[in-house]
């Protein structure tokens, strides 16, 4: 046991630090990390999704970023030019981590204390943090007597942990999505591709919150997920989430972090019906191509006329991510009555732009190969298939009334 002062005894100037991502954080650890930087001039922090103010761009005096993603928190160093990106499926970073694609020194963990079978788990968060540890020089761990202990994130064969700091104090919380009308009219068009059954893929916000507060009258769901919110243990309540029909781990609810209050982390507290999985299995294409009913649901900044997306940039600035969209969407698309959704409101800037575009202005995060179904507010579009004509009048008719005379017209322009 160390105190979180000692950290200098382990860390070197110029090293490359990474910890839990999401509500996962180790705060003791991070917190005394920055207080110290001045000691560990030159190290790289690797960040995932952040939902602390751990992190400012003040800290760059002695300190880099770099992340897969301008999500959350992270969008106060992308504003500030501090956040370097690493374009990445989440299904890849397991393999960049153990591999020394991206550099890994010092890895932070957040653990709760022993559970039913004598060793402590990784808790909320599992993610790619078990890769990083096995290569990491130096592991040092948080052990939260607040973090719940979970099953499938128990397993640390291979880690050696160097030193634990000892902690009590509650974990990090992420609010329930806002539900608007807007929300509640998508959520009306998306579960029409949800039935008795389906195997959910979600993220947190308002729209997959309403689309879950939607499937109250469905019968044995499933969840399979990167990540999972208050609003599944709502279905899971309900009795609508049984997972009892599931292909792969029947019985089970499968996510790779817990993203929400301490109402999700209490009922999943030694709950034998939750894993916490790492990325190379919530992400695995051959095991999401073998869950029958596989249904992603996924959104977008900006989609174009033909179904390509792009999740990740507005005007230049990196807001959002790669991150497990791909991964779903192609597993949803190999499984045996999968469904790919990609879900969106129709305008943006109170209804001044539209996010349904003749052309992106960011990348392409997901190709329109891989387009299926996509929702708005106003219905539905099925794209899978269909020609490029058929598809821009699908997409136009699901934009908001006041841009398709627009895109009609831009249409016609970008077939000439």
């Amino acid at each position: 046991m160390i105190q979180p002062e000692e950290l200098d005894h382990y860390i070197r100037p110029g090293d490359h630090i990474v910890w839990s991502q999401g509500t996962a954080e180790p705060l003791t650890l991070t917190e005394s990390f920055v207080q110290q930087r001045s000691a560990f001039t030159g190290s790289t922090v690797f960040v995932g999704i952040t939902h602390s103010t751990t992190l400012g761009p003040a800290h760059t005096d002695h300190l880099s970023f770099s992340s897969y993603c301008g999500l959350a928190q992270n969008r106060r160093l992308v504003d500030a030019d501090v956040l370097n990106i690493i374009p990445a499926h989440c299904s890849q970073l397991p393999a960049f981590f153990s591999s020394g694609v991206i550099a890994c020194d010092v890895v932070f963990l957040h653990i709760s204390r022993p559970g039913p079978n004598g060793k402590p788990s990784l808790g909320i968060g599992h993610d790619y943090l078990l890769a990083a540890a096995q290569r990491a020089r130096v592991v040092i761990a948080e052990m939260n007597d607040q973090m719940p202990w979970t099953y499938g994130s128990s397993d640390l064969d291979g880690v050696q942990i160097d030193a634990v700091v000892h902690s009590s104090r509650e974990l990090l919380e992420v609010a329930p999505g806002t539900i608007t009308d807007t929300e509640r009219r998508i959520a009306r068009y998306a579960t029409e591709f949800i039935g008795d059954g389906a195997v959910l893929e979600m993220g947190i916000g308002g729209i997959p919150d309403a689309i879950l507060a939607s499937l109250g009258d469905r019968r044995d769901l499933g969840i399979h997920s990167g990540m999972i919110g208050d609003s599944a243990v709502g279905l899971i309540e309900a009795g609508s989430v049984t997972n009892a029909l599931k292909s792969v781990d029947a019985g089970v609810t499968v996510a790779g972090v817990l993203l929400g209050s301490q109402r999700l982390y209490d009922f999943a507290r030694q709950n034998r019906g939750i894993q916490v999985r790492p990325a190379n299995y919530t992400h695995n294409h051959k095991v999401l191509a073998s869950i029958d009913g596989f249904t992603a649901i996924n959104s977008a900044i900006e989609v174009d006329l033909t179904g390509q997306v792009n999740a990740e940039c507005i005007a230049g600035r990196y807001v959002g991510a790669v991150g497990g969209q791909v991964d779903f969407v192609r597993g949803a698309l190999a499984a045996k009555n999968g469904c790919s959704m990609i879900a969106l409101p129709s305008t943006a800037k109170q209804g001044a732009t539209s996010r349904i575009v003749p052309t992106l202005g960011g990348p392409v995060t997901t190709l329109r190969t891989d387009a299926d179904v996509f929702v708005t507010e106003w219905g539905a579009a099925q794209l899978k298939g269909q020609s490029l004509n058929e598809r821009v009048r699908r997409m136009i008719a699901i934009a908001h009334p006041a841009h398709r005379e627009a895109l009609t017209q831009q249409a016609r322009h970008l077939r000439q």
